[in-house]
């Protein structure tokens, strides 16, 4: 096997309860919950050979079922989606070259970002995983800035070096600019999307290492490979007119819905 895409799916959110099964309208006015969202999106990438929905809840199970997708049981003891596919990959007992985790709160992520981040980790040998982020434009910054002063816990944002090396992921606004960008306008701030591709060796020694202050911090799973001395690759996606937003608060569905319906997705 070549590429294995998992999806984590969990129940019990802190933020926002049953998440997995929330409906999003789309531009025909059909509801589709946001697990099956994510799993077309994984079936419509080019090159994958699996994709698999791994949970610990019955309700997800069953409608994963239901839309017709692979299930993996897994415990509850997952602290997040990356321990939950580094077990899924156990269970199956597969080697495939290459693992993703298309984390279930992402229903806009496009099949191609799941490509070319495939095609990013297979051309840098010496990374450890590739996840990908895309430069934000100033609606999208203004996005960010409104749910940091609104309290929210909104995007996550990236910093990485010339060669593409992260170097630090943060649920604040990263780097801080005081310019004012238009809409459509280009800025330094790249939005992270939660998506990884990680080589199987990696993925395997993650669930063993203790939790780290800073991913304590952040609650972000990614920086426990960055402060385990792993490289982490960003690879810079084209968003190709699409807007992207992840679904972390219930305040986020009607803006998940409203881009659904300007984008024309069904």
């Amino acid at each position: 096997m070549s590429v294995l895409v998992v999806i984590p799916a969990r129940y019990a959110s802190s933020r926002y309860p049953g998440k997995p099964l929330v409906p999003l309208k789309g531009a025909t006015g059909v509801s589709r919950t946001l697990l099956a969202r994510s799993w077309e999106a994984a079936c419509a990438a080019k090159g994958v050979d699996r994709v698999v929905v791994a949970t610990d809840d019955d309700r997800i199970a069953v409608h994963a079922t239901e839309i017709g997708a692979e299930v993996v049981m897994t415990s509850t003891a997952c602290r997040n989606g990356t321990e939950r596919v580094a077990e899924a990959v156990s269970v199956l007992k597969v080697e495939p070259e290459i693992v993703v985790n298309l984390q279930g709160d992402a229903p806009l992520t496009p099949a191609w970002f799941v490509e070319e981040l495939v095609e990013g980790l297979r051309a840098a040998p010496d990374a450890d995983l590739a996840t990908p982020v895309l430069r934000c434009d100033g609606r999208a910054l203004n996005g960010f800035l409104d749910d940091r002063r609104a309290g929210r816990v909104g995007g996550t944002t990236a910093v990485f070096g010339a060669q593409g090396q992260a170097l630090y992921f943060s649920k604040e606004v990263v780097p801080y600019t005081d310019t004012t960008y238009a809409e459509t306008e280009a800025t330094p701030v790249f939005h992270h999307v939660g998506l990884y591709a990680y080589r199987p060796d990696a993925l395997s020694a993650y669930a063993h290492w203790p939790v780290g202050p800073l991913e304590m911090l952040e609650g972000l799973e990614q920086l426990r490979f960055l402060e385990n001395g792993r490289r982490v690759l960003c690879v810079q996606v084209d968003g190709k007119g699409r807007q992207f937003w992840e679904l972390n608060n219930p305040e986020d569905v009607p803006k998940i819905e409203s881009m659904l319906a300007e984008m024309g997705q069904a």
